[in-house]
């Protein structure tokens, strides 16, 4: 009887310890994330607000040769949006969802980065701005004025793999 006892008693501790580990990973905080922005992108920091609310810290970098920074983390130009970051050793290149980039966090494949490419309608920090002025026509809203909707289009999200080649990482 006291041998079950003390296997119920050790199996108890195990899930317990097993419950309170997995509280402390889910709980650790994702690594910071620097955003290289052009001047005056309020989309670009729109998105990184999109971030912080989903638990980053974020640090914004003007530039003004975007397009070194692109070739820096080699990003095709077919790939290529206004904004890059860089977060746990990859590159985020646009308007990149956080729960996608999360997942690239836990995940960790033996890729280069993510990608949005261009600027989706609705997509992360391209669903909020009204009037802005941005050259990429950035958000279409529909309404009256007074409740406008965010016109918005699918998009992925795209895995770059080490060798460029690229694969859908989330649909949206």
């Amino acid at each position: 009887m006291e041998k079950v006892s003390m296997r119920f008693r050790n199996t108890v501790f195990l899930i317990v310890g097993l419950w309170f580990s997995g509280l402390a990973v889910a709980e650790q905080k994702p690594p910071p994330v620097k955003v290289y922005v052009p001047k005056v992108c309020l989309a670009c920091i729109e998105w990184a607000e999109h971030l912080r609310q989903h638990g980053f810290v974020v640090t914004l970098d003007d530039t003004q040769d975007m397009a070194a920074i692109k070739k820096r983390y080699r990003i095709a130009a077919d790939l290529e949006a206004r904004h890059t970051a860089v977060v746990g050793g990859y590159f985020v290149e646009g308007h990149v969802p956080a729960d996608d980039v999360k997942q690239l966090l836990k995940e960790k494949p033996r890729a280069r980065g993510l990608t949005v490419p261009g600027a989706p309608r609705g997509a992360p920090g391209l669903d909020a701005l009204v009037g802005t002025g941005c050259e990429t026509g950035c958000t279409m809203l529909e309404g009256d004025g007074a409740a406008n909707i965010v016109r918005r289009e699918l998009f992925n999200t795209y895995l770059v793999g080490k060798d460029g080649k690229t694969r859908v990482w989330g649909r949206h």
